[in-house]
């Protein structure tokens, strides 16, 4: 059983290195027209965003509506490091995911021993409180934006780290704190019964999800080279929590393929923007007639192909 994982694993690997290969070239050599070259940026940017807001809504079933505060916090962390402390990028944009991360805990510890509407509620609060003490901040730029941020980051950059994530993601989910999560979100009170902390569980989930919202963050303000607090409204959250829905609560390939589907449409619609609300309300109402539970369910890709059937649902309750 471990054998096959680790050939998965690789299978999945070096499926992703050719695709990096191929779009690294196609971007590079500027075969792409500069439009699709900067929304293959979005998409990647976006698929972090979606799989880590995934890790607290779909695998440990909290209801978040403020992801893009954390977003915020990496983005401004990652390049006041940059841009005032003249810190190395990397170093920047991990101590803007870190950042982050302390923000989720602070934040998550009273407000996740909410539930339902009343922890949607509280994180939505949560996110615009971010965002207005951002833009009362007067030496980031205030509502003006931070500008003048090197654009350290590179198709290369942002692609890898996405790998990375998903990678860590994808163990922490078959990890025993995964499977913590999972219960927690099936029924919290036999979760509780059985001897999970349910709120060390929801925080730790929050501070993870946190602090790859940063990271994604630190990225997004160093490829466009600016930070501005309308970047970051709740409308941002909105989109990360529909691709999120899209793909399929508790189902990672779900967050990449929900994120890759509405960027790519939104970008697509650029030129009609009458109509794209209208086909986008369409798509989540025949999506809600059809799909209910998003187009994986709680499934991963694996469970659709004929020759991982058998071992690619990782103890996660079936889509029935």
């Amino acid at each position: 059983m471990v054998r096959d994982f680790r050939k998965r694993d690789l299978c999945w690997w070096l499926a992703a290195l050719v695709l990096y290969g191929v779009l690294y070239f196609l971007v590079e050599e500027r075969i792409l027209p500069s439009f699709w070259r900067l929304q293959i940026i979005v998409i990647t940017i976006n698929i972090i965003m979606a799989a880590s807001l995934n890790l607290i809504n779909g695998i440990t079933g909290q209801f978040s509506l403020g992801h893009a505060g954390f977003m915020a916090v990496g983005a401004y962390v990652s390049a006041v490091g940059t841009v005032f402390y003249e810190l190395p990028f990397p170093l920047s944009l991990l101590l803007g995911g870190l950042t982050a991360a302390l923000v989720g805990c602070i934040i998550g510890i009273p407000t996740l021993r909410l539930d339902g509407d009343y922890l949607a509620i509280a994180t939505l609060g949560m996110g615009e409180i971010i965002r207005v003490c951002i833009l009362n901040i007067e030496a980031v730029g205030g509502a003006s934006g931070m500008t003048g941020i090197p654009r350290e980051t590179t198709f290369s950059w942002v692609f890898l780290t996405m790998l990375a994530i998903l990678y860590i993601l994808k163990n922490i989910i078959g990890s025993t704190y995964g499977r913590s999560c999972i219960s927690v979100r099936e029924n919290a009170i036999a979760a509780e019964a059985m001897g999970i902390h349910t709120t060390k569980a929801k925080v730790l989930a929050f501070a993870v999800g946190a602090l790859f919202a940063g990271l994604a963050g630190g990225l997004f303000s160093h490829y466009f080279s600016i930070a501005h607090p309308s970047s970051f409204t709740f409308l941002k959250s909105y989109d990360y929590l529909t691709m999120v829905v899209l793909g399929g609560l508790g189902s990672m390939t779900g967050s990449v393929v929900g994120a890759v589907l509405l960027t790519f449409l939104t970008a697509a619609l650029s030129d009609y923007p009458e109509f794209r609300m209208i086909i986008y309300a369409l798509m989540l109402i025949l999506l809600m007639m059809f799909r209910p539970r998003g187009l994986f369910g709680n499934l991963e890709l694996t469970a659709f192909l004929p020759k991982w059937k058998g071992g690619a649902r990782r103890g996660v309750a079936d889509d029935r």
